[in-house]
């Protein structure tokens, strides 16, 4: 049976006077089908953060124009968008008197494939349905404490170094980055891009509920009302990318094969 894909991109500004955070979801201009989706959250705390998450959509948009889709492509050219975003962003330090740096996070999705790489605390994740398949784990001094066993999780919500990173872009030391990915590919499989304005105030098991039961322009305005609901006037951005995989009947006699994919529609969405 036929998989279509249905996309959602949306942010707000939260209760910052600057919308750092940046987002793209785009269509491969040659091989229908394949998909990438980037997130970068500009540092809130060092001068130059949208100057930086701009650097890293700008790199991936360049490359992913010259990406040749192939199952053993994808994760190279990851590795590549991270690696020069990296550069880039250290090198218009030269340019400017600010110190930019940045999460980031991105996703490839081609015919019964979807791989993801990120650095920070920026995630991606991957539902099947309600249930939680992969999260991206967080490069934080909190997130390492709770692997470590130092603290809980319940702990690391409102630990008061929890916005500390230990890898991003731009920083003088050399990312880390960790890469994921997922084959073959179902028609209940949803993935989801965000930043940390918007996790935050959310469990998995609430964000693979809303998920599952709403398409992505829907469950894009919901998660954004719940998560400014819940920040009580101390929002940061927060910004979101919905990738969701669905049946499609009546198109089974029109596909060339049992899993062909259609091309991607890709709304961008900015719920009020």
């Amino acid at each position: 049976m036929p998989i279509r894909i249905d996309t959602c991109v949306a942010q707000h500004i939260g209760d910052r006077v600057e919308q750092q955070d940046r987002i793209t979801l785009l269509p491969h201009a040659r091989r229908r089908g394949t998909v990438m989706a980037v997130l970068a959250d500009g540092m809130g705390g060092h001068s130059g953060g949208t100057m930086a998450a701009e650097q890293v959509v700008h790199t991936a948009q360049q490359l992913f124009s010259e990406f040749a889709p192939d199952p053993g492509s994808a994760q190279p050219f990851l590795r590549s968008v991270m690696a020069e975003a990296h550069v880039a962003i250290k090198l218009s330090r030269f340019t400017s008197d600010q110190d930019p740096h940045s999460t980031a996070v991105a996703l490839v999705l081609q015919p019964d494939r979807v791989d993801w790489a990120h650095c920070g605390d920026s995630r991606a994740y991957h539902f099947r349905g309600e249930s939680l398949v992969a999260r991206t784990p967080d490069h934080s001094l909190v997130a390492e404490m709770v692997r470590q066993g130092r603290i809980s999780e319940f702990q690391a919500l409102n630990h008061p170094h929890r916005s500390v990173l230990m890898h991003c872009l731009g920083a003088d030391t050399d990312p880390r980055v960790d890469f994921g990915t997922t084959s073959p590919l179902t028609a209940e499989d949803t993935f989801l891009l965000c930043s940390d304005g918007l996790w935050t105030y959310f469990s998995d098991e609430e964000l693979g509920g809303v998920l599952a039961a709403y398409n992505p322009r829907e469950s894009a305005e919901i998660l954004i009302q719940r998560a400014r609901d819940r920040a009580a006037g101390q929002g940061d951005n927060l910004s979101l990318a919905i990738i969701k995989l669905s049946r499609t009947p009546a198109q089974q006699s029109a596909a060339s094969a049992p899993n062909s994919v259609p091309e991607a529609r890709v709304p961008a969405g900015e719920p009020a």
